[in-house]
């Protein structure tokens, strides 16, 4: 009785060493895929963070740059207008020498020519005057150090400039005294 079917025999399957080990590798392998999307995801946390930091610090780095050089520019121009307000007591000097030798005709050419420097100097370290005769008196620009009474003219309206003022930078480094009107 060749019938297989009919035997009382149970089937057994001979798995061979071979099968065996590819058995346990898909095991190994699943489990390997499993852990190393583990370590996959844990680097990519790390990577995000460390990428947060790396960002945290290069915005401080550039806050502190732009600070550095603010400071920079900030004590630089401090010295600047330092040495132009002594600058400006020797240039109201040569004005005034002028204006005497004007009154008094004598040849000012000399005076003209150093006084043409000295304002290119002015000009070159961005010092501007401030212009105020008939302007509003404005306490940012302006110093008031007399008052007259004239009818004609609208309050706080600057007469006269009695000594000049400058900017430097958009900053007052020196205001202008004025004479102001009052209506009498």
């Amino acid at each position: 009785m060749s019938s297989e079917s009919n035997s009382d025999e149970i089937p057994v399957n001979i798995i061979s060493e071979n099968e065996t080990e590819n058995n346990s590798s898909e095991i190994d392998s699943e489990s390997n895929v499993e852990e190393i999307s583990n370590l996959l995801s844990l680097e990519k946390q790390k990577s995000s963070e460390y990428e947060e930091k790396l960002k945290l610090v290069l915005a401080d780095f550039q806050n502190l740059s732009r600070k550095t050089q603010t400071d920079i520019e900030n004590g630089v121009n401090s010295k600047i207008n330092e040495f132009a307000l002594d600058f400006l007591k020797i240039y109201d000097d040569f004005v005034r020498a002028k204006e005497v030798f004007s009154e008094s005709k004598i040849n000012s050419e000399g005076l003209d020519s150093i006084l043409k420097n000295m304002d290119s100097l002015l000009k070159k370290y961005h010092i501007e005057p401030i212009d105020a005769l008939g302007e509003i008196f404005n306490p940012n620009f302006h110093e008031a150090i007399s008052i007259i009474n004239d009818a004609d003219l609208d309050d706080n309206t600057i007469t006269k400039e009695i000594r000049k003022g400058y900017i430097s930078h958009e900053r007052v480094i020196r205001p202008t005294l004025v004479e102001i009107s009052k209506k009498g």
